[in-house]
């Protein structure tokens, strides 16, 4: 039946995702982030097509993008780990509360409905745009990451909203790492592997909130429709590796400005079509 479902998604929107996993891969190695925020507003447009409920369709979209994450982030952590720019012991600090936080964002997203995601989705996404659009790259907060309850409990926050969002997290966390004067370099690689946590146990807790939830796809495990995620993220592979090389060549400024005016034209459309 899953095979069955995939070939209809091809055929039918098959150009949709496929594009979509193919820039979501080449954004993830390239930024870092999951890919999440291109994957989920053409999610929302095939979930509508599909005849999804609109109760459950933002969801739906979150838990899909968070499974294709998933993909994402192994290619890229492991293309970032093989160019020395993971740093581990920021990524072993942080690992067991991005897990918890990811949980409970998740489980947290559940009680929502559609709209109230959207609207959360569309203010972290302008905050994200403003920051990929204006010059804040020589702004500093320290040399080092903090300690005290803040060592904890940022990256707590971190895995709570990109869980609630479906995304990887590198959207906060690189510039809350370079903030703390962590070159951007290893920021970006170090947070595809803090996003390969919170797409796991992010997703693990969509998986198990939606269990039971009628109207869902064909195809669908909890609120994660597995061919979609299955499709996208094999796609999505492809292009990671190639992202995270373009990452240790090439300044990305121009990217930036691009990828903000991005969020800004996908993030209004969501907004509309609730």
């Amino acid at each position: 039946m899953e095979i069955a479902v995939l070939l209809e998604l091809l055929l039918s929107y098959g150009y949709l995702l496929v594009g979509a996993g193919l820039v979501a891969g080449f954004v993830a190695g390239l930024l870092g982030v999951g890919g999440g925020f291109v994957t989920i507003p053409v999610l929302f447009v095939v979930f509508t097509e599909m005849g999804t409920p609109l109760e459950w369709r933002m969801h739906a979209c979150i838990a899909t993008s968070l499974a294709i994450i998933i993909a994402t982030n192994i290619s890229s952590a492991n293309a970032h780990h093989k160019k020395g720019g993971v740093d581990w012991s920021i990524a072993k600090g942080w690992g067991g509360v991005i897990a918890v936080s990811s949980i409970l964002g998740s489980f947290f997203a559940a009680t929502l409905k559609t709209a109230e995601l959207v609207y959360i989705f569309a203010t972290l996404a302008a905050f994200l745009a403003i920051k990929m659009l204006l010059p804040f790259e020589s702004w500093k907060l320290g040399t080092a990451l903090p300690g005290g309850v803040f060592r904890f409990l940022n990256p707590a926050i971190i895995g709570f909203f990109s869980a609630i969002m479906g995304i990887g997290g590198g959207s906060f966390s690189v510039p809350y790492m370079t903030l703390y004067s962590v070159p951007i370099h290893r920021a970006v690689g170090t947070s595809a592997f803090i996003g390969l946590l919170i797409s796991v146990f992010g997703g693990l807790g969509y998986l198990v909130g939606g269990l039971g939830i009628a109207g869902l796809p064909e195809g669908s495990i909890g609120f994660i429709h597995g061919p979609t995620a299955i499709l996208v993220g094999l796609v999505s592979v492809l292009t990671a590796p190639f992202g995270a090389r373009v990452a240790h060549k090439l300044p990305k400024t121009a990217l930036s400005i691009a990828f903000g005016i991005f969020l800004v034209v996908s993030t209004l459309r969501l907004i509309n079509a609730v």
